[in-house]
């Protein structure tokens, strides 16, 4: 591809501004990207990524050519004029979207200089028009993302679609970004700039929909002896409705559906609309974590003493993320009731120790599991798929586990020895003889 394209800027080399970087430069594109934390910056430019993400760091380093990394706005203004914005909105104490890191961006801008601001961070309906008031010369995309955690190079290279809002005025802007995308083959949506920004609260929010419908599907499955595995590959093969996101857990988390959904509820609420929907999948996302607190009991009684290990952290397997991941809420209520909380995470682990202080971070699954008296399956690591579950039995105290994702062969588990217990799964072994 020719390296004379116009380069394209990109703002916050966080997980969504490293990936977009380092795929438009793997498209061929010469980028200039830059940050505020000089010790990222320096740690990119030696080709090092900064976060867990397959495939990422190899692309890193065999487009490192085509990327420039710097912490100075004006490097970045003068080389390219398509700036993507990818810096964070986290929630705010009230669950709103905090949108002080995207006004720090925007206050850093020059109000000419013929530059177009693409909005690649999740805000709220409404954000891209009161940036335009503040800097009517600038031209303003609305361009959100849709990567996964774990598949995010993947995705951006072979999109579903891609989403490209800009109102009167901003269309020659527009159009340079969506033929950015173009070569990808996914779908290009032009849209008007509210429109594009609500197209990605409502894209999470109804996929964490799915997540708690399907929970509370197996919570009733649980008390009337049905498999939700079973259920959930009937209801998937109705086109109306689909496979994804119909398997049963503990819930889900990360860095954007849980915030994306409050955002999305807290943005009704302050126009004085109630979003009832988005109030109950946010609370059958908080009490699914907390289920299997009692599954334990219902095995070992009190869990005052006894030693439990959680297997795997990250909110998600093939990440290093631990925003909102489960395993938070689940060691802090096992510690609660008195529990004795040892965990392993292959690549989270650190991660994980700073907001898990108290909690005993092992060197391997097998350690994690000796003298346990249950295990809980967390992440779906694959590596715990392979374990072998006859040796695992043999070390732990009570061999108990409960797979918080459905993930590990029942069968196979009970004939290991294991009190299996899943998430509203009819296969179940009988409690264990010595449960006080």
């Amino acid at each position: 591809m020719s390296e004379q394209r116009e380069a394209v800027g990109v703002i916050g080399v966080g997980w969504v501004g490293l990936v977009t970087a380092v795929c438009f430069a793997e498209l061929g594109h010469r980028v200039i990207a830059r940050d505020i934390i000089p010790e990222k910056i320096e740690s990119l430019s030696r080709g090092e990524t900064t976060i867990h993400e397959p495939g990422l760091e190899e692309l890193l380093r065999k487009n490192a050519e085509r990327i420039t990394f710097t912490t100075e706005m004006s490097i970045l203004l003068d080389g390219a004029r398509l700036l993507f914005v990818c810096v964070d909105t986290p929630p705010t104490y009230s669950g709103d979207a905090d949108l002080s890191r995207v006004r720090s961006v925007v206050d850093d801008l020059p109000a000419g200089g013929g530059h177009a601001l693409v909005m690649k961070s999740t805000v709220p309906a409404g954000t891209g028009n009161s940036i335009r008031r503040d800097l009517p010369d600038l031209a303003y995309v609305s361009c959100p993302e849709f990567l996964k955690e774990g598949t995010a190079v993947a995705d951006f290279m072979h999109p579903d679609r891609v989403v490209v809002g800009a109102d009167a005025g901003d269309e020659e802007a527009a159009t340079a970004v969506a033929a950015l995308y173009e070569p990808l083959g996914g779908e290009i949506l032009r849209t008007d700039v509210a429109s594009a920004e609500m197209i990605k609260l409502a894209s999470n929010a109804f996929l964490a929909t799915k997540i708690s419908f399907i929970n509370e599907i197996a919570n009733v499955c649980e008390e009337v002896g049905a498999d939700v595995s079973e259920v959930a590959a009937g209801m998937g093969l109705d086109q109306r409705i689909g496979s994804s996101f119909l398997r049963a857990g503990i819930g889900y988390g990360g860095s954007c559906f849980p915030k994306d959904v409050t955002a999305l509820k807290m943005l009704a609420g302050n126009t004085g609309y109630h979003f009832q929907l988005l109030t109950a999948v946010i609370e059958v996302n908080e009490l699914q974590k907390r289920r299997v607190v009692g599954k334990l009991e219902k095995h070992l009684g009190s869990l005052l003493g006894k030693r439990v290990a959680l297997l795997g952290l990250a909110f998600k397997p093939d990440t290093d993320d631990m925003r909102e991941a489960s395993s938070l809420v689940l060691a802090a209520r096992l510690q609660g009731e008195g529990a004795e909380v040892v965990a392993y995470d292959p690549v989270a682990a650190e991660r994980a120790g700073e907001l898990l202080g108290s909690v005993e971070m092992a060197g391997s699954a097998l350690e994690a599991l000796a003298d346990a008296d249950a295990a809980v399956l967390v992440t779906e690591w694959r590596e715990f798929a392979e374990l072998d579950w006859s040796d695992v039995a043999a070390r732990m105290a009570r061999p108990l586990i409960v797979d918080g994702r459905n993930f590990l062969d029942p069968g196979s588990l009970i004939d290991a020895g294991f009190t299996y217990e899943g998430i509203g799964r009819s296969i179940q072994a009988e409690p264990l003889k010595s449960a006080s």
